[in-house]
């Protein structure tokens, strides 16, 4: 059966292996946004559990919603961007607290549904949306991105994700990426019964390779955020990167830093600075 199905970040849509669980799911799901029609116009109301393709949708409780966003520190002068946005809760969301915020959805009338519901908000100019497919969106002004997909869609993600600008965070609701560790998780309790688990990974940069540091080597091999290598002759230990941070443990000795211009420079534990530039 084919599961590469899209997991909606507001409208959860999964394939029909899960779909006996979200229904049950669903009696305790937050209500479905809808917003009136216009003068003439047929007002599209989505049901839960309704099919699609290979698919059912269940909506996702406002309380994760507002976690995720919270968890990315989205702000003013952010672009967030939601993947499977449904009927534009998460877009919408983000808009009420002045961030400009767009939605990427399948299905043409949950965006038309997804517009409505932002005009009635009062954050049309701020919430757009586009009906199309995710893997086609250029995500490369992205400052935070939110989903709500499948594992197997998370990984499918992932190549492309991780070669986004250093510091972009993604938000995910219950489904985790892989062997991409998130880098924050917590669970909502007040608000939200089921699918209740907001994770998020900060893209890190790429600092693979050696590096010369005050006449040593440091020598780094990255997977994702994880690091490991030596300085000189001492293995470091409990090293990863932040986005552009780094931090990492070399013979007793606490070294944090940022990569900035092509360049690692940051303090030690103790008293002193480094610096490391590509040997």
């Amino acid at each position: 059966m084919q599961t590469a199905t899209l997991l909606r970040r507001k409208s959860l849509r999964v394939a029909p292996l899960f779909a006996a669980s979200l229904l049950a799911a669903a009696a305790f799901a937050a209500p479905v946004m809808a917003a009136a029609p216009d003068a003439g116009q047929a007002q599209y109301e989505p049901q839960v559990g309704q099919a699609g393709k290979d698919v059912v949708w269940v909506p996702t409780p406002q309380a994760l919603v507002d976690k995720m966003l919270d968890m990315s520190q989205a702000k003013p002068g952010d672009f967030v961007v939601d993947l499977g946005s449904g009927d534009g809760r998460t877009v919408i969301t983000a808009a009420k607290r002045g961030i400009t915020a767009h939605g990427v959805e399948f299905n043409p009338d949950m965006v038309a549904l997804a517009e409505r519901n932002a005009k009635a908000a009062g954050v049309a100019d701020k919430a757009t949306f586009t009906a199309g497919d995710l893997f086609q969106y250029d995500l490369s002004k992205a400052d935070v991105i939110t989903m709500f997909l499948l594992p197997s869609i998370n990984e499918r993600l992932k190549p492309e994700l991780l070669k986004l600008n250093p510091g972009t965070r993604i938000v995910a609701n219950s489904f985790r990426m892989g062997d991409w560790t998130p880098d924050e998780e917590a669970t909502v309790g007040d608000g939200c019964t089921n699918w209740c688990t907001a994770l998020l990974w900060i893209v890190p940069a790429n600092v693979a390779g050696s590096w010369s540091v005050d006449g040593k080597t440091l020598k780094l091999e990255q997977i994702n955020q994880e690091l490991t290598g030596t300085l000189g002759d001492a293995a470091i230990s409990d090293a990863r990167m932040l986005g552009n941070q780094i931090s990492f443990t070399a013979d007793g000795k606490r070294y944090t830093g940022t990569l900035e211009d092509k360049v690692l420079k940051g303090t030690v534990e103790g008293g002193g600075a480094w610096h490391a530039t590509r040997a």
